[in-house]
């Protein structure tokens, strides 16, 4: 079953249920989706919806960071809510140590030295690990490997 068969399932699902806040998140994951097929006239497959998931989860984090500041803590606990919910559609996360290795294969497949040539580690990097790392998290350990 592709991811986006899996979120209309639980689309479903939440509409017979009745789980409102469930179900608005899960209609917000699907306009994004519709919306990106509709701009790139294309149909998008895991990976491209893995994308459109994490730049939700990316946005949800940034909105967290803004109502914090603002003492907004109702609005930190939706965005907290719907970040948890749009973790939930993507694969297992990789540990530091998995992330470690792949860093030092991506490394020694370039033959990457200095910081000059982090776009190289990150672009092998991003196809392994789309959607199963924090691709920020992910630049700052590679700057570190390279620096250092």
């Amino acid at each position: 079953m592709s991811l986006k068969e899996r979120i209309t399932d639980d689309m479903k699902a939440a509409m017979r249920s009745g789980e409102k806040e469930r179900l608005g998140v899960i209609r917000m994951i699907t306009a994004a989706i519709k919306q990106r097929e509709v701009d790139e006239r294309i149909t998008l497959d895991d990976s491209q919806v893995l994308s459109v998931l994490e730049k939700m989860i990316k946005q949800r984090k940034e909105s967290v960071v803004q109502f914090q500041a603002g003492n907004r803590q109702d609005l930190v606990d939706k965005e907290v809510a719907e970040i948890t919910l749009l973790q939930s559609y993507l694969p297992a996360q990789l540990s530091d140590a998995e992330l470690d290795v792949l860093i030092g294969e991506a490394v020694a497949a370039t033959g990457a030295a200095s910081i000059k040539d982090m776009g190289k580690v990150m672009a092998i990097i991003k196809t392994k690990a789309q959607g199963r790392a924090d691709m920020a998290a992910v630049g700052t350990k590679i700057k570190a490997r390279l620096s250092g």
